[in-house]
């Protein structure tokens, strides 16, 4: 018996001081690199209808986390509805004339948002919005309205905001679940306009990105492969509103008794362009999508008639405990 426990706890010691030294090994470390695979050649449309959609998407899409509410400017911030389990974060200047988005050749810039790799083959954190399923099409135009860089936001700003600190979490997350995506081997083309699931279902995972708040966990989201999240539109990650207190994202499956399945496609229209909901109002950190069309934000409704109802009870009156 003497000589099993004597080997239990050779064992356990071993185990200890691998855990010990991996963990000691993520923290030095910080977050991986990568070899870059860049495209060879990127082209950009500069015609105003590329650079009007452009505008439109970086509004709804990178506006609010880079911009910053005293300028008005993409100039970068210190992110306070990050969760606190992922550090300290500021997002970075992209207008500053050295070391903004003018780094950054085309094929660079679309390389970093396709996959999450900058051009120092650093993994940019999963605060990062990658965006590997949106239409080429539309990051084009994101690209060239950032590049003709006319509109206000834009203006340059010499600020350097501090480098982000992420915690041992995030570190961990990054050498173990949250990984590159790969580079699209062939186009990616809009969704037929005239198939209004389609059309919803591409705004809803490919350029918005819904799920990955009003699904169970950051942690656990597939930005990838959207439908893999874990409790896909039930709801349930902790954020952070005005007032820097917890709350829950909302289930927008069609759950009538704990989803949005007793909302009418008027109500899904006021709440996601005006913030008013039907029961409570809209809460911050969810945006006010006041640029999108009335029939853009129905066809995102008419994709969430499609999706795996989850029936998840989610309290939207009151802060976490």
């Amino acid at each position: 018996m003497k000589k099993a426990l004597k080997i239990i706890g050779i064992i356990l010691g071993i185990l200890v001081i691998a855990v010990g030294a991996f963990a000691a090994y993520i923290q030095s470390s910080g977050i991986p690199s990568y070899e870059l695979n860049l495209p060879e050649t990127y082209t950009v449309s500069m015609d105003s209808t590329s650079i009007a959609n452009g505008g439109k998407l970086v509004k709804l899409i990178c506006y609010d986390c880079h911009a910053n509410p005293k300028t008005n400017t993409m100039e970068g911030k210190k992110m306070f509805d990050i969760p606190a389990a992922f550090g300290d974060v500021w997002s970075p200047n992209l207008t500053h004339p050295e070391k903004g988005l003018s780094r950054y050749t085309d094929e660079e810039l679309v390389h970093l948002i396709r996959t999450g790799i900058k051009k120092d083959g650093k993994y940019a954190p999963p605060w990062m919005v990658k965006l590997p399923n949106m239409a080429d099409e539309d990051l084009e135009d994101i690209i060239a309205f950032l590049r003709a860089g006319e509109d206000p936001i834009l203006a340059s700003s010499d600020v350097i905001q501090p480098a982000p600190q992420p915690s041992f979490l995030v570190k961990f997350l990054s050498h173990i679940a949250f990984k590159p995506y790969p580079y699209p081997e062939k186009e990616i083309s809009l969704p037929d306009p005239n198939d209004q699931v389609a059309q919803g279902r591409y705004l809803a995972n490919g350029v918005f990105g819904c799920f990955s708040c009003h699904s169970a966990s950051f942690e656990t989201t597939d930005e990838y492969t959207p439908v893999n999240s874990q409790g896909f539109y039930g709801g349930g990650t902790e954020m952070l509103d005005a007032a820097g207190q917890q709350i829950y994202s909302a289930n927008i499956t069609m759950d009538e008794a704990t989803g949005i399945g007793t909302w009418t496609e008027a109500d899904f229209i006021k709440a996601v362009k005006w913030g008013a909901g039907p029961k409570y109002p809209v809460r911050v950190p969810m945006p006010k999508f006041t640029t999108l069309t009335d029939e853009e934000v129905a066809a995102i409704f008419a994709y969430l008639k499609t999706v795996p109802v989850v029936k998840h009870e989610v309290d939207r009156t009151r802060p976490v405990n």
